[in-house]
């Protein structure tokens, strides 16, 4: 075929793109959707944004527009001129372990079906990266905020202020939250469970806890509390954070070094608990008739240790769903009268102590 006849083959009507056809190149655009569907481009916004008020059919053929398109909504452009991005933002220290991943999936999933999309920071151990993650969610104007304890910076509180969004603080509580707040008293869990060893007749004592601050509040309230009941004598290994089953077995190994060969050890995660467990077995040490364990979390796997492990269950999916339904009430411009949520926590007694 020669050049001109190729020119006039691709010029035909034949061959000419009808209205309708799908964009060969490019980004694709709203005018894009429209012109494939056969409509204005302010129907396949009202499609977008309030389907409730276009005819069935016509959001049918502009739904079939989009996906032929592959058409991805600039929600940050409709957000400016509603206020809202439909984006809520949640920074925690790590995903590492499911005690953060539950609570993360319990908040996607109650947002999800109110049409709130997700966008997650890690911000490390310590929060070294928090502050720096704040600035940059802000700058994209999420419609509400979730965070991880209680302490920021000082310049973080202003933002966080100055920001006017909902903002719930979880896994801590505080009598000043910068808004809302859920979660539970880590000091009270050290108490408690101190108090709770020690009227199961321990009297010798040991900590594995992680440099993270809200352990160290579990492990320094869990000393005080055994110094008031006449114990000062208290073994320590400090791991770093986030932990992991290695980390408790090498801090079992450093206790047993240092003399501490029976007694109840209270450990700041259930990994360093199982850690614990399995490091004592390869020594031949008897649980709980040589050392006693307990972990944090009641994570999934603590009833199914051998021997199973007493540990502090926190509710971590009742966190992110009641951290959820206080963003939600927010947005939604209700009053919420209750603006900290303590959900507690239990010590679950099983085979290893």
């Amino acid at each position: 075929m020669s050049r001109q006849r190729a020119k006039d083959s691709a010029t035909s009507p034949e061959n000419a793109s009808p209205r309708g056809a799908r964009p060969s190149r490019g980004t694709v655009t709203l005018s894009d959707v429209a012109k494939l569907a056969g409509v204005s481009a302010m129907t396949v916004s009202r499609v977008l944004n309030r389907p409730e008020t276009v005819a069935a059919e016509t959001v049918e053929t502009v739904r079939k527009a989009i996906a032929r398109t592959g058409y991805v909504p600039n929600l940050l452009a409709g957000g400016l001129a509603t206020t809202r991005t439909k984006l809520v933002a949640a920074i925690v220290p790590t995903i590492s372990g499911s005690i953060f991943a539950a609570c993360i999936q319990s908040l996607t999933d109650r947002l999800e079906i109110a049409g709130y999309q997700m966008l997650l920071g890690l911000s490390g151990y310590p929060a070294a990266r928090e502050e720096g993650l704040i600035n940059a969610i802000l700058s994209r104007r999420p419609d509400a905020l979730f965070l991880t304890g209680t302490s920021h910076s000082a310049q973080s509180r202003r933002r966080l202020r100055g920001a006017k969004i909902p903002i719930v603080e979880t896994w801590d509580l505080s009598t000043r939250p910068i808004d809302m707040a859920v979660g539970f008293s880590h000091a009270r869990v050290g108490r408690d469970t101190a108090q709770f060893l020690f009227d199961k007749g321990y009297r010798r004592f040991a900590v594995i806890g992680a440099e993270d601050e809200r352990a160290k509040i579990r492990w320094r309230s869990y000393l005080a509390t055994l110094t008031e009941l006449g114990v000062t004598d208290v073994a320590s290994i400090t791991t770093p954070a986030p932990t992991n089953l290695w980390m408790g077995r090498d801090g079992l190994g450093k206790l047993l070094g240092e003399g501490f060969t029976q007694g109840a050890i209270f450990c700041s995660s259930d990994a360093l608990a199982h850690g614990v467990l399995l490091e004592a077995q390869a020594r031949g040490l008897s649980v709980p008739g040589d050392i006693a364990v307990v972990g944090f979390g009641d994570l999934d796997f603590a009833a199914f240790t051998v021997p199973a492990l007493t540990t502090v269950r926190i509710d971590r999916f009742a966190v992110g769903r009641l951290a959820a339904e206080l963003i939600l009430a927010r947005l939604a411009g209700e009053r919420v009268a209750e603006k900290t949520i303590d959900v507690g926590f239990q010590i679950i007694e099983r085979e290893s102590t």
